[in-house]
Order: structure tokens, then C-alpha cells, then sequence
């Protein structure tokens, strides 16, 4: 289903917002450097998954995740002090990989090319 332009605008809101809370407000140390790349709101606006790209080791970016996770009730409080809305979303933090997805598609690239050429 095609997201309306009340979606893609609420979910563009949502990530500013969100991004800074995290860089401002989020005061635990163990996040590490975590970029918001993207929010994907249900078609309802009750549920928001926020992708995130994050740096360091995987165990590193794992613990971010499940520190990010934990915090979403507080970040969505956080929220509803800066957005209006009639029902909050539910968050939910998910890892974004089409970073390392284009790294990967383009080291294939890469070696095709390579082994083309001699």
C-alpha cells in the first residue's frame, strides 16, 4: 500500500523529532553514534518502526539497538511533548542495512569488473 502524504510527512516529523532526542536528551553513554535514516509509519499512525544506522562493533550496534528499544517509551513521551497528535505511535527501533547492502552490492561490482577485465 502506497503511504499517503499525511504518512510520509508525519513519519519525516517523526525523525527529526526523534533524532533530536536522541543527540540532545538521551543521556546513556553505552548508545553509541546512532544516525535515524528512516521512519515507517503504519498505515493507521499507530505504530512507527525507526530505522537506525549505527556504528561499532556488531556486538556494539546490537546493544545500542536493545538500549534504543528499551528506551522507546520514554523517546515516544519525549514525542508527545513535541508533536500533537491524537494517538501516539508505537515505536520500534530497527537496524538499517542498506549501508552496508550498497557497500556489499558495489564490492560485487567491483570484482566482476576485475575479473572481466583480465
Amino acid at each position: 500500500m502506497q503511504p499517503t502524504r499525511r504518512n510520509q510527512r508525519l513519519a519525516l516529523e517523526i525523525q527529526h523529532e526523534i533524532s533530536l532526542i536522541l543527540s540532545r536528551d538521551l543521556k546513556d553513554r553505552r548508545v553509541g553514534f546512532v544516525t535515524v535514516t528512516g521512519v515507517d509509519m503504519s498505515p493507521d499512525l499507530r505504530h512507527a518502526k525507526v530505522f537506525v544506522s549505527t556504528m561499532g562493533s556488531e556486538a556494539e550496534k546490537k546493544a545500542s539497538l536493545q538500549i534504543l528499544n528499551h528506551a522507546a517509551g520514554w523517546i515516544r513521551h519525549e514525542l508527545g511533548q513535541r508533536i500533537r497528535m491524537k494517538f501516539l505511535p508505537e515505536i520500534v527501533f530497527r537496524t538499517d542495512s542498506s549501508q552496508e547492502y550498497g557497500e556489499r552490492i558495489d564490492q560485487l561490482l567491483d570484482e566482476t569488473r576485475k575479473t572481466s577485465g583480465e
